[in-house]
């Protein structure tokens, strides 16, 4: 069978199964991507130009759906070029966010179309008006939220299913369109992402920290509040004092993710760094900004308490891989954790805005470390029974080739 992936970032979520289908010689894998996407052996990439031009003269409302239509005729043209070198996909996967489907079910009508079903846009319920620090949407900014839904509502009413990695996800979908979504999360290679008792983290000035040294983890691609970085930078100080051997790493960019920029121009890193800065010594206090992913890995395995929080928003691939590490987690209490972690089985969860409550969490599980180790085990547990990469493909790849979800 012949096999398309369509995502601007391409491998990204589609990396494992489009690796695995790669390596079966009675399949044909194609991708197409932005310039920002990358080749993956035995995987045709088909790479287009996305140039996000000014829209000054569309109105406001239609402003990011002209910008997913511009994309489509790029990723139509890269579909042409594809089917001129005699590629025509039977199953299309592609993201649904950018505007990459609206040409799809057009080019190849009889194509089984799988569209990755990421979240839906909602003003209730969800990240938008969730944190009252930031400014609600006025009429206008409503109404702009729910056009961003245009091309992945077209997606799903034209597509052969959907796919979402968790309940939650599923669950930010009209009611009308959630049993045309299956559940799959990409999953976690639980052989790799292991407790190891002997890793250990250098850091920059050749301190050497192992998983007796009370460290406390955070980790997000960037560090802003979606994420629940202010939360945590306003726990710290009481950590610090509370645990005097504590180091604390911080793993993250400088740059927004998600959400808007901050208003002085400031990366949040800096913003809320600074708003304790005269409350945290430094020395133990690390920002590690992104790493290598063996790096990464090492810092999961010595950690004495992983801290993961999040607005009711899309659940990170790293907290999946903190579960595998077999940490100890400390994880707002929001949607997107309620469905992963269960409050003194296999993590511990806090009210998201609580920074005096997290952090007495914490102080507590690193105090005590003996006390916890059924809850790391039970973490553990959870990352092979749900989230095994090995199970987790057997599934996908059954969906891919026509089974019902």
């Amino acid at each position: 069978m012949n096999f398309l992936f369509v995502h601007q970032n391409f491998p990204a979520q589609f990396r494992f199964v489009a690796q695995t289908l790669a390596s079966d010689p009675r399949h044909s894998v194609a991708a197409v991507g932005a310039q920002t996407a990358r080749p993956l052996p035995g995987i045709r990439l088909q790479q287009y130009f996305f140039e996000d031009l000014s829209s000054g003269a569309v109105h406001p409302f239609a402003r990011r759906f002209d910008r997913e239509t511009r994309r489509a005729e790029q990723v139509l043209y890269a579909l042409n070029t594809l089917e001129r070198e005699g590629f025509r996909p039977d199953v299309i996967v592609a993201h649904s966010g950018w505007g990459e489907t609206l040409p799809l079910r057009a080019k190849f009508p009889r194509a089984r179309i799988i569209v990755y079903s990421e979240l839906y846009y909602r003003d209730i319920g969800q990240d938008v008006h969730f944190d009252p620090e930031f400014p609600f949407l006025g009429v206008d900014g409503l109404v702009g939220l729910r056009a961003k839904n245009a091309s992945q509502l077209l997606a799903l009413a034209e597509c052969d299913l959907g796919l979402s990695p968790t309940q939650w996800q599923r669950a930010s979908y009209p009611t009308e369109f959630q049993n045309k979504i299956a559940v799959i999360h990409e999953g976690v290679d639980t052989d790799q992402v292991r407790p190891n008792p002997e890793a250990r983290v250098t850091l920059a000035d050749g301190r050497v920290l192992t998983g007796a040294s009370q460290v406390v983890t955070f980790v997000a691609r960037n560090l802003e509040p979606m994420r629940g970085y202010h939360i945590f930078m306003r726990a710290v100080p009481d950590i610090l004092r509370a645990c005097p051997r504590c180091q604390i790493l911080i793993v993250g960019g400088d740059g927004v993710s998600y959400g808007d920029p901050s208003p002085d121009g400031r990366s949040w890193k800096d913003v809320f760094r600074s708003e304790v800065a005269h409350a945290i010594d430094e020395h133990r206090v690390h920002f590690l900004g992104r790493l290598d992913y063996q790096t990464y890995l090492q810092i999961l395995q010595i950690s004495a308490a992983h801290v993961y929080l999040t607005y009711p928003f899309i659940l990170s691939w790293s907290l999946v891989e903190a579960l595998s590490a077999g940490c100890l987690i400390v994880a707002s209490d929001t949607g997107p954790l309620r469905e992963v972690i269960r409050h003194g089985e296999n993590g511990m969860l806090v009210p998201f805005f609580d920074s005096r409550g997290l952090a007495a969490a914490i102080v507590e599980a690193v105090s005590r470390p003996g006390a916890y180790q059924g809850l790391r085990q039970a973490a553990r547990r959870t990352a092979l029974t749900s989230f095994d990469r090995r199970d987790v493909m057997q599934e996908l790849l059954a969906l891919l080739l026509g089974a019902k979800p």
